[in-house]
């Protein structure tokens, strides 16, 4: 069988075990009373069921379990074993951190302190930011900056996830986006365990997207928008930035660009407002879209368009074959997406 077939089959499976399971968690939802109630930061105006993320975490898992089965993760070195087991094992520790918010409304501090124990976790059994790549300097070891370093990463990047999750499929738009890239970059960096993780995870989030795209029939919740960016941040991890060269190292960061700039400017401007970072706003891109008059649907659309953008420099830099002309054709989008939202923003 060709190693290629394993993320095909990697992305229909989880596709199809999120679109077979999605309605039967929607009606657990609305039986027990498990919705998310409209309010002032919030969009939706009538009560949602916010436990997406079990469908979405189910997916992924079982569709990694059915590609082991088959034999997609055999002859792996004990080193890459560990790293699998730790984006799989880390993913389930952030999933049920979310899913506990869910269900729980657990502070802000709890969070937090568990998200850093998950990702120390994941660390140890080896998805971890060991060096980094500097031109002209070349590699430099992180020694004990290392665990700290991961941490921030992975944290960070399951609450930047989590910040975005503001619009009907927005959150699970660009998660699937930015994973197909992830898929295609570590095929072509000779990552294939790697590939099958970022494969499984764009089926399920493209797969929600059939009932989580506006209007939105459920929400994928903390679970699921935690577990799709611990996943992003440690595919980017053991797939690219163990790679001792420049542009690998790079490569997840320009892939999730936009939810990092989005989070990094949000917590800029509440600092510089005397806030604390974690203070709810209406700050982040989608809300200023909405408010420069686009509609629902435009901003989560323009969004895609500057994903798709970040990820087609990725595919470029990367120098996977037409790299340049995905390059050029995604700027060509975002052009005529920016121009229609300067229109839109004119009319309202």
């Amino acid at each position: 069988m060709l190693p290629q077939i394993y993320h095909l089959i990697a992305f229909l499976v989880a596709a199809v075990v999120v679109l077979w399971t999605t309605p039967d968690v929607k009606n657990i939802g609305i039986k027990s009373g498990r919705v998310d109630q409209p309010g002032d930061r919030k969009v939706h105006k009538h009560p949602m069921v916010r436990l997406g993320g079990v469908s979405i975490f189910a997916g992924t898992i079982i569709s990694l379990m059915v590609v082991w089965w088959l034999g997609g993760f055999d002859n792996l070195p004990a080193e890459k074993e560990w790293q699998i087991w730790g984006v799989t094992l880390g993913g389930l520790g952030f999933f049920l951190i979310g899913l506990a918010d869910d269900l729980l409304n657990l502070s802000a501090l709890k969070r937090l302190l568990m998200q850093i124990v998950v990702a120390a976790g994941a660390w140890k059994a080896g998805v971890s930011i060991d060096f980094i790549s500097i031109p002209t300097i070349g590699i430099v070891d992180l020694d004990w900056l290392s665990l700290p370093i991961t941490i921030i990463w992975l944290v960070g990047m399951v609450n930047a996830i989590n910040w975005i999750d503001g619009l009907d499929g927005l959150a699970a738009g660009v998660s699937g986006i930015a994973a197909v890239v992830m898929l295609f970059v570590s095929l072509l960096m000779h990552q294939p365990a790697a590939a099958l993780i970022a494969a499984a995870l764009a089926g399920a989030s493209l797969g929600f997207l059939r009932y989580n795209f506006n209007p939105a029939q459920i929400f994928m919740g903390d679970g699921g928008s935690y577990f799709m960016g611990f996943t992003l941040a440690s595919v980017g991890v053991i797939g690219l930035v163990k790679i001792p060269a420049f542009t690998a190292v790079i490569l997840p960061y320009i892939i999730l660009a936009v939810p990092i700039v989005d989070m990094s400017a949000v917590i800029v401007a509440r600092i510089c407002r005397g806030k604390s970072p974690f203070t709810a706003d209406k700050r982040h891109l989608h809300h200023r879209l909405l408010k420069a008059g686009l509609s629902h649907r435009w901003t989560v659309l323009f969004i895609y368009s500057l994903t798709l953008w970040v990820g087609s420099l990725a595919l470029a830099i990367a120098g996977i074959p037409s790299g340049i002309a995905y390059a050029c054709g995604t700027t060509s989008l975002l052009g005529y997406a920016i121009w229609r939202v300067w229109k839109l923003s004119r009319q309202s």
